[in-house]
């Protein structure tokens, strides 16, 4: 759900505020922008720029301008779905209803055409992308202030590093390190059992603690959640930037990954912290020591190139897997200074 597909759709009350909010906008990503009609104004480099004209959006290049289309009922809905034609995207705007009438556009496209469709702000934006799992092609989203477009950057999932790659590392040391707060995370997506969190308690190094997706003897699957560890450690999330566990809050973006499939931004629906007793697993990355703190369950288990190990099962020699990230850090965020963490 990322700022791909969506549209900024400038309408300022004044010409100052709309600099401001154009300039807002770029420094966010944002490269699709629709803006009143100014001369001499011109796209940046990478940057995809149409105007406002009388309620159509001109995209120039030759191409047909596209009116917004009105909708308020379900009559109006069909009528508009029959004009619908594959050489000029159909724009909607509701008036009323925005969901429902949503999906059954989406289901009533198929390859047919490009829906587009108007958002009056960033609340509206993650239904209109999300939509029968597909949403609309293109979000227009109307914003009136830099605030705004803060607002609505907050709203998007970021996309997921695409440099991100295991590594290996092998145990040389797991012991009990007496009780902890140790940090569960249930989201609000289902993992596979070969995904989950990437924890450590040094950037520098993180593992990858899978989902409770596999259950136990004694448990049954819980495939939203993963025991993280202890409330110390780093977790990765969706921008490559770092959260400690215990920070975490219902709606924060969380990174999963899996050696099956890509990785992936989900959302944390509940965090519980609770003293349990721990076990530390330490692993030898390139000559460096790396640690994570693990509550000392069947149900917590760790990656490894097979099958995941339970935290009870740990064992000197067993080779684990994890991420390796720059290790210096302020406030989340890589940064290039020189550190040692131990």
């Amino acid at each position: 759900m990322g700022p791909e597909r969506v549209v900024v759709w400038i309408r300022a009350a004044d010409p100052a505020t709309a600099a401001r909010t154009l300039e807002r906008a770029r420094r966010r990503g944002f490269r699709r922008l629709v803006l009143a009609p100014e001369p001499g104004l011109a796209p940046a480099d990478g940057e995809t720029l149409w105007f406002d004209r009388d309620g159509r959006i001109d995209r120039g290049d030759g191409l047909l301008p596209v009116p917004i289309e009105t909708v308020d009922a379900e009559a109006r809905l069909e009528a508009v779905l029959g004009r619908a034609r594959p050489d000029l995207p159909l724009a909607i705007e509701w008036t009323g209803d925005r969901v429902i009438p949503l999906e059954n556009a989406v289901a009533a496209r198929g390859g047919r055409f490009d829906l587009w469709v108007v958002a009056h702000g960033a609340r509206e934006v993650p239904a209109a992308l999300g939509a029968l799992e597909h949403g609309a092609n293109q979000v227009l989203v109307r914003v009136a202030t830099p605030e705004e477009v803060d607002a609505l950057e907050a709203t998007l999932e970021t996309p997921p590093p695409t440099d991100l790659a295991f590594a290996e590392a092998t145990l040389v040391e797991v012991a009990p390190a007496g009780m902890g707060d140790r940090v569960l995370v249930d989201t609000t997506s289902l993992l596979r059992p070969d995904e989950g969190l990437l924890v450590g308690s040094a950037a520098a190094f993180l593992f990858l603690v899978v989902s409770e997706a596999a259950g136990s003897a004694f448990s049954r699957p819980r495939p939203f959640r993963v025991n993280a560890g202890a409330a110390h450690a780093y977790v990765l999330r969706p921008d490559g930037a770092t959260r400690y566990l215990s920070e975490l809050r219902p709606g924060d973006p969380v990174l999963v990954a899996g050696p099956s499939g890509p990785p992936r931004p989900v959302r944390v629906g509940r965090v519980k912290i609770e003293r349990r007793p721990m076990v530390m697993a330490v692993a030898d990355d390139r000559g460096v020591r790396r640690t994570i703190f693990l509550q000392e369950a069947e149900s917590v288990r760790l990656g490894t190139p097979a099958a995941p190990i339970p935290a009870t099962e740990l064992a000197v020699g067993d080779t684990v897997v994890g991420v390796r990230l720059a290790a210096a850090r302020h406030l989340g965020r890589a940064i290039d200074e020189a550190i040692e963490e131990r």
